[in-house]
């Protein structure tokens, strides 16, 4: 299929695609250059951008995405690599998601505080004796 089909197909830009395969993560078994100079992508094309998604939606960057593929490539980690690499993904995801709290929590007083300034601005002078953000 043309690169504009597995755009469509995927729910990706066509630059993005073309970005990932300069960046290595389609390579011959996916995409082959037609005599017109077209590409033409196969459907393990599809199946590793599904795979490639996966491993956004989880945080992976760049980097540590071309590792995982690379390793799915030629499995060359042992399982206990594998599941010391899924633990340190779940710790950084349970870091992030704690400052996210963090950050909601701020936010939702911030808001709170600014509508208590409108309808009771008694009750917003008590609410910063409080010290909401230690």
């Amino acid at each position: 299929m043309l690169i504009q089909e597995l755009a469509d197909k995927m729910g990706l830009s066509v630059h993005t695609i073309r970005y990932y395969e300069k960046e290595g993560l389609l390579d011959s078994r996916h995409v082959q250059r037609e005599k017109n100079n077209y590409r033409n992508y196969s459907d393990k094309a599809v199946e590793r951008l599904k795979l490639i998604k996966k491993f956004q939606s989880i945080g992976c960057s760049l980097v540590e995405l071309k590792e995982v593929l690379q390793d799915h490539d030629t499995n060359t980690r042992t399982n206990q690599q594998v599941i010391e690499w899924i633990s340190q993904k779940i710790m950084e995801i349970e870091r992030k998601k704690d400052e996210y709290d963090q950050m909601l929590a701020t936010l939702t007083f911030m808001l709170e505080y600014r509508k208590a300034l409108e309808n009771d601005p008694q009750k917003a002078r008590a609410m910063l004796s409080v010290q909401p953000f230690d």
